[in-house]
């Protein structure tokens, strides 16, 4: 999760490596940026996309964001999940998305909540990942 190994009893199903974390910031920062969306870009029917690294398709969404003309200044995202813990990773996590998208570690924010036994989150079914997007536009 957010590129990194979380030790769990369980693992995440897609067509990709799954990584809800990686996905969601992706689709932050596109969006931003007037972008398409990951599932324009990195299609669920292309056998190329079966398995791929996220860090991958984040490292690339990301250029075309640069090359929109935008620069991060900030993201905060939101880790819902009741296991596994993600408390005691968010630093590492943290470090691991500025390093795949080349910014400094304070331009990102990563939080986790848990569903409190409640709901698909609370009752284990899924994790889920919201993440907000902060860009500027480069100076001509």
């Amino acid at each position: 999760m957010g590129g990194v190994d979380v030790p769990h009893d369980r693992h995440a199903v897609g067509h990709s490596d799954a990584d809800v974390l990686l996905h969601a910031i992706t689709d932050a920062l596109l969006g931003a940026a007037g972008l398409p969306d990951i599932g324009v870009l990195f299609p669920n029917t292309e056998e190329a996309n079966r398995g791929r690294d996220s860090a991958d398709m984040l490292r690339l969404a990301y250029d075309r964001v640069t090359a929109a003309g935008y620069r991060l200044a900030n993201l905060d995202a939101v880790v819902h999940a009741q296991r596994p813990k993600i408390s005691p990773h968010k630093a590492a996590i943290v470090d691991r998305v500025a390093q795949i998208i080349g910014v400094e570690s304070h331009q990102i924010n990563v939080k986790a909540k848990t569903g409190e036994g409640v709901g698909p989150v609370g009752q284990e079914e899924l994790i889920e990942a919201r993440c907000v997007a902060l860009l500027e536009k480069n100076e001509p």
